[in-house]
């Protein structure tokens, strides 16, 4: 096997763990929010989306690569296989695409309904109401402590850097 034929058979295994990879990705965005924390998963979400795009970026340019060896195959029926290759991948990469933008717009629904199922039971009175807006209250403080300290920590900083 020559070295052209062997690069395109390895761009074609790095496509498939690719795929994977983002067929993975779009499968834990599209089920964002679906676990009732609605905000906590809602953070995640960037992230979820930034693996994606790489993910996105990636394939983009392993069909580039594929495009520029599969004129440098040696046999003609070896150029019409990569080229028919790169066809295949063309189509899968603009549907995974559509997938993920499916997959944010269900997040999305998922999160809004968590949010507003969570802010239904924190009106709404009762243990459940009040255990929740103790543990949201307990979060805010200690964000709130934490920001002070570190505050503090900066002016400490600061005074030991003018004395020095």
């Amino acid at each position: 096997m020559d070295e052209v034929t062997q690069a395109v058979e390895n761009l074609k295994k790095e496509w498939s763990q690719a795929v994977e990879q983002l067929e993975v990705c779009i499968a834990a965005i599209e089920s964002c929010g679906k676990m009732g924390k609605g905000t906590e998963e809602a953070m995640s979400l960037p992230r979820l989306n930034g693996s994606a795009q790489d993910a996105l970026q990636l394939l983009n340019a392993l069909q580039c690569r594929l495009d520029l060896l599969a004129e440098q195959l040696p046999t003609f029926e070896e150029v019409q296989s990569g080229q028919a290759t790169l066809g295949s991948w063309k189509e899968q990469y603009q549907r995974l695409r559509v997938n993920l933008r499916s997959a944010n717009l269900q997040a999305k629904a998922n999160i809004g309904k968590a949010a507003q199922e969570e802010r239904g039971l924190l009106l709404g009175g009762g243990e459940e109401s009040t255990v929740r807006r103790r543990n949201l209250q307990t979060k805010a403080g200690m964000t709130s402590a934490a920001e002070s300290i570190t505050e503090s920590l900066r002016r400490s900083r600061q005074l030991m850097v003018q004395m020095f």
